[in-house]
């Protein structure tokens, strides 16, 4: 039958069922939207320094009014309203600070979060899906003690879905001594037959998971949803600890905070120590760039020293998986997947998938590599199974759980149909097999209280005929956590993700976790994706603790060479150097050509008529002060840029994104003539800080050695048809000139030569000196060195292919003399560069 209610109606009170797993949003509300397009990036920061210069209080007093929610628990203060222990050094703290300082304070946080590039991805925005960071400044304080129990009962419930897991591939027991519903298991779409009978090549199904909880009315902790298939959240969790640590850079180095880098670290070691031979890679498998987590993907892997692959980059070679990379195929040992385990493979799971690589099953079965975590642990996220792990537990591991989860009762049985129906004003009803919490689940379920008297006898004949395919979960209130709201500190409901990773010691739980506060005092608005925000998690000791950091204390060391470059990443470094080129190269034409239209005011003159006619060739209006096509070329060098984040400097980024936003902002603006010489200018000064950041920062080595490339063979490949459409007869007066001065050649020329400007000088200077950076002969030059510095430059002692390519082209210009150098010459040329490209791509790229 059909939902009786619309998606709203579950939202109607502070009430919870378990939340959504991503950290990306893909809905806020339109309030939000617009707020924070009027607002810009420091926009809670900016109401913070308002709201302290609407009340001009001299000091913030951290619980004035703070009035905790009827019938609700809360983080700070206990039921008789006094202030816990471990809250108490930061409330004290605080209450030192004008709320001037702390607008401040909390602006630091959000600058770093926008320098260093964190977003989110907000799907169905009709604007760009990538959102500024929404941190909450308060974080969320747990004393020691407290997170010792709670860690005691994530362990036992991460170990209690490893053997749940090997049951259910392996002798399924489980469901054939009545455990587990048959059902549950075989009619589950996340159970994935081809993997049954298929054990891990390292004995273990769950590496990493991740644990929803929310503590209760009652100040128990509860289990929301068990995240198992591909769990995320753990690199923002990393962003919004260094966002908040310099936010109270002060607080937090005189309280006893637990460190996350242990954590990670012994991770780390582990999936080491898991590979099956010594050359083998570990990687993060991400979906791509569009998915809403990838920022966490390329953060995870960076921060750990790990590739960042996709589906494409990976093949399957005699059941080893294999990246492609610009040195050849090599091995992957262990594959920490972020895609979902149905996409992983098109030839055995879903044949409709693009981002997943044929053949990995093979590999599988061959147990040549190892998956965090393994392909069908989805399984585990099933909604239904939580009315069965209580009495799994006791049978398994022979205990109770000492974290239970949410009350919940499959409806595929009379009695706890019959329960659920009588109970339905305690209830949320909704999808048995859904691996999604019920307020993310897009209107599928169905809050009980909500119902009119006349839906409710619908909802008993939708249990009796649907049962099997639904669940009845209890609605529990979530506690609440301050957050700063206008100028001062409110309750708001929150669950806290929090995580454990198998080590060498076995489980280990993160000191911590990812917070997720509510917008407002609706439960519903718990997700970014409604407006929520995130938070961060100090686990505070009353002594204080170790810092630790990821990098080893021995005095000794090894130095490796960089790991192997992925074909993909080496293709879209190279086009990001063309892209970054062809971008100039259009602005040093464009800024030539308005600045003499600026003195003559008239586009028809010769000189701007043979320009405007080169300029339309390549899709370029002048006419247009920012062209499209200019704006094309800028977000093909960021789209470039953002599949390579893993590899790509927080400054290098920041540099684009302020080039793209200037380009954008003054498009509208520009006129043409002198304004737009002017905005040229501008553009070219971002680009040239863009240029020096790669010259001086990037490590010399293949990836560098690509986007060098491509710089130099598209500016090889401009000037070669600049001066092939410019330099002829009949040509214009002033034509040389131009040329001059869109090669920044125009002072060289003056000192070199001791005539007039003619058109053997501009040849030689601009196409055969081997010493000017904008000539062709240059670019040449440079090319063939960072060719021959490639992976397989040489084979067997001989050149390879791409090799002799750039010797020729190199060779060929550079015993050519200016007298010999006609329009053929350079059509010529253009033509081999193009070639050369082709080449470069089937060698390497492909």
């Amino acid at each position: 039958m059909s939902d009786p209610l619309t998606p709203k109606a579950a939202a109607a009170q502070a009430q919870v069922t378990p939340d959504a797993e991503g950290t990306g949003p893909a809905r806020r509300t339109a309030a939000a939207d617009a707020a924070d397009r009027e607002a810009g990036p420091q926009s809670h920061a900016d109401q913070a320094a308002s709201a302290g210069k609407a009340t001009k209080r001299e000091r913030f007093d951290p619980v004035a009014d703070y009035s905790p929610l009827p019938g609700v628990a809360d983080e700070m203060v206990d039921t008789t309203g006094a202030v816990r222990p471990v809250w108490q050094p930061l409330l004290s703290a605080l209450g030192r600070m004008d709320e001037t300082e702390l607008a401040n304070r909390f602006a630091r946080a959000d600058r770093y979060l926008r320098d260093a590039g964190v977003f989110y991805r907000a799907y169905g925005s009709t604007e760009n899906s990538e959102r500024a960071w929404p941190l909450s400044y308060i974080p969320v304080l747990i004393a020691e003690s407290e997170w010792q129990v709670l860690s005691r009962g994530i362990i036992q419930r991460a170990e209690l879905l490893e053997q749940m897991a090997g049951d259910i591939y392996g002798e399924n027991r489980l469901v054939a001594e009545g455990f587990l519903p048959p059902s549950l298991v075989a009619g589950n779409p996340e159970f994935l037959r081809p993997m049954a009978g298929v054990p891990p090549a390292d004995g273990h199904y769950l590496h990493f998971c991740s644990f929803e909880i929310g503590r209760g009315p009652d100040g128990n902790w509860w289990v929301l949803s068990d995240r198992t298939e591909a769990p995320s959240g753990a690199g923002f969790a990393l962003e919004n600890r260094v966002a908040t640590a310099r936010a109270f850079s002060d607080i937090y180095a005189e309280t006893h905070v637990h460190r996350l880098a242990r954590f990670f670290g012994a991770f780390r070691e582990t999936l080491q120590a898991n590979k099956r031979h010594p050359d083998d890679r570990i990687a993060v498998l991400t979906p791509g760039l569009a998915n809403e987590t990838y920022f966490e993907h390329a953060y995870i892997a960076r921060y750990l020293g790990f590739m960042l692959l996709e589906g494409e980059d990976l093949t399957v070679v005699d059941g080893r998986v294999m990246v492609r990379t610009v040195a050849g195929l090599k091995p992957v040992g262990v594959l920490w997947r972020r895609l979902d385990s149905v996409f992983a493979d098109p030839l055995e799971l879903n044949q409709r998938s693009h981002i997943g690589t044929p053949g990995i099953l093979e590999a599988l079965r061959a147990q040549t590599v190892t998956f965090v975590n393994a392909i069908g642990s989805g399984v585990l996220e099933t909604r239904a199974f939580l009315a069965f792990m209580p009495r799994i537990c006791r049978h398994l591991l022979g205990e109770d759980l000492l974290l239970p989860s949410i009350a919940t009762w499959w409806c595929g049985q009379e009695p706890e149909r019959l329960h659920v129906a009588a109970e339905l004003e305690k209830m949320v009803i909704g999808p048995a097999y859904s691996t999604r919490p019920f307020f993310d689940d897009n209107g599928q379920s169905v809050l009980g209280a909500s119902l009119r008297d006349t839906a409710k006898a619908s909802i008993a004949e939708w249990l009796a005929s649907d049962g099997a395919k639904l669940v009845g979960q209890e609605v529990v209130k979530l506690s609440t956590t301050p957050a700063w709201v206008n100028g001062r500190l409110v309750p708001r409901p929150m669950s806290l993700r929090v995580y454990a990773a198998r080590t060498r010691d076995g489980w280990e739980v993160m000191p911590g976790g990812f917070g997720r506060i509510s917008s407002g005092d609706d439960v519903a608005a718990i997700t970014m994706q409604a407006g929520g925000t995130a938070a961060d998690v100090w686990i505070v000791s009353d002594k204080p603790v170790e810092r630790i950091s990821l990098l080893a204390p021995e005095e000794s060391f090894i130095r490796t060479m960089p790991g192997s470059l992925p074909s993909r990443a080496a293709d879209n470094l190279f086009w990001l150097g063309r892209y970054i080129e062809r971008a100039e190269g259009g602005l040093r034409i464009l800024r030539a050509w308005h600045g003499r239209y600026a003195e003559s005011a008239d586009s028809s003159m010769p000189l701007l008529k043979i320009f405007t006619d080169y300029l339309a060739a390549l899709d370029i209006d002048p006419h247009q002060p920012v062209p499209d096509s200019l704006i094309a070329n800028i977000d093909g060098a960021l789209f470039s840029a953002s599949n390579i984040r893993d590899r790509f400097s927080a400054d290098g980024w920041l540099a684009l994104n302020d080039l793209s936003k200037t380009v954008r902002k003054f498009q509208s603006r520009v006129q043409a003539g002198d304004d737009a010489t002017h905005a040229m200018t501008v553009f070219l000064r971002k680009l040239a800080g863009f240029a020096g950041l790669v010259h001086e920062n990037m490590y010399r080595f293949t990836g560098w050695r690509f986007l060098s490339i491509g710089r130099y063979l598209e500016r090889s490949m401009q000037m070669s048809r600049l001066l092939g459409h410019m330099c002829g007869p009949d040509a214009p007066d002033g034509t040389l000139d131009m040329l001059l001065e869109i090669g920044d050649s125009v002072m060289t020329h003056r000192r070199r030569y001791n005539v007039n400007t003619v058109q053997l000088t501009v040849t030689d200077l601009l196409a055969l000196d081997p010493l000017n950076p904008r000539s062709i002969l240059y670019q040449l030059n440079e090319i063939r060195a960072q060719v021959e510095e490639l992976p397989n430059a040489h084979i067997n002692g001989q050149m390879s292919r791409l090799y002799r390519e750039a010797v020729r082209l190199h060779s060929g210009l550079a015993v050519t003399t200016a007298e010999a150098v006609d329009r053929e010459v350079f059509a010529r040329l253009e033509i081999d560069l193009e070639r050369f490209s082709d080449i470069l791509a089937e060698t390497y790229l492909n």
